[in-house]
């Protein structure tokens, strides 16, 4: 498959230059950019029904972890925001189960589309993970599963939208609580977040609809699905360094498995 028969590249002309300009202003900016209808409509269809057909492999899991995906700390109490739970349920598939022919691997291992995410990140280079994996998954979301607060370890993140739900799981931000690089974890901002005080942004994409996101400092969350159709999002992953790979743990975490 092509790439333009993937992106809209009309509406979204990523090898042009004062475009790229363009979307890193508005990126770090805001730290968020949406692109709505991104991936067109054939090909979105077709990583859904990738997806569907695959979904007795699935990986399911539900757990609780603190905001800080870190486990509780014993110098604070239990109800405190560093150690407060919060749950996450959902369902993934990996790298390793995404078709060769996909649109989906087509477009994460396009030169152009590497290119444009790394105008858009300033980053030199872009690279798959090394292990089997952690590079492209689809993470599934079914009724009354939900991604709890949280704040990301990595820099940025890149989604693609490819069933969105009917109701309900909605993407939801707050920028800006914490400082990471400076150790300031703005406990109080985090126990106003937890406690439903302070006001949240939100993201309701629709199928075809990539977004770059910074999430290492401000706080975010799925909303839980409140429909019977399954919210689907492909997240891919990059790293700006060759040979990186999920540690052992992580992936067997994530994924129940190491490869």
């Amino acid at each position: 498959m092509i790439l333009d028969n993937i992106i809209d590249l009309e509406s979204y002309p990523i090898g042009d230059r004062n475009f790229r300009n363009a979307c890193k202003r508005t990126f770090d900016l805001d730290g968020v950019l949406e692109m709505p209808g991104f991936v067109k409509d054939e090909a979105v269809k077709s990583i859904c029904a990738e997806g569907l057909t695959n979904s007795q492999a699935i990986y399911a899991k539900t757990e609780l972890h603190t905001v800080y995906l870190s486990p509780q700390d014993p110098q604070f109490p239990p109800e405190h925001p560093r150690n407060r739970l919060v749950q996450s349920s959902k369902g993934c598939l990996t790298d390793d189960l995404i078709p060769q022919g996909s649109a989906l691997r087509t477009l994460y291992n396009a030169e152009l589309f590497r290119e444009f995410l790394c105008a858009v990140l300033e980053e030199g280079a872009l690279f798959e993970y090394a292990d089997p994996l952690s590079s492209i998954n689809l993470h599934f979301a079914e009724k009354g599963q939900e991604l709890g607060w949280h704040f990301d370890n990595s820099s940025f993140a890149i989604t693609l939208m490819i069933q969105a739900p009917e109701k309900g799981g909605q993407f939801e931000f707050i920028k800006g609580v914490r400082d990471a690089d400076s150790g300031e974890m703005n406990y109080s901002g985090v126990a106003e977040a937890l406690d439903g005080i302070t006001p949240v942004e939100t993201l309701n994409a629709r199928a075809g609809t990539l977004v770059f996101f910074r999430g290492r400092n401000s706080m975010h969350r799925v909303a839980p699905n409140e429909g019977d159709v399954t919210r689907i999002l492909a997240v891919l992953a990059y790293n700006a360094e060759p040979g990186i790979s999920l540690s052992e743990s992580a992936r067997k975490t994530f994924y129940g498995r190491i490869s």
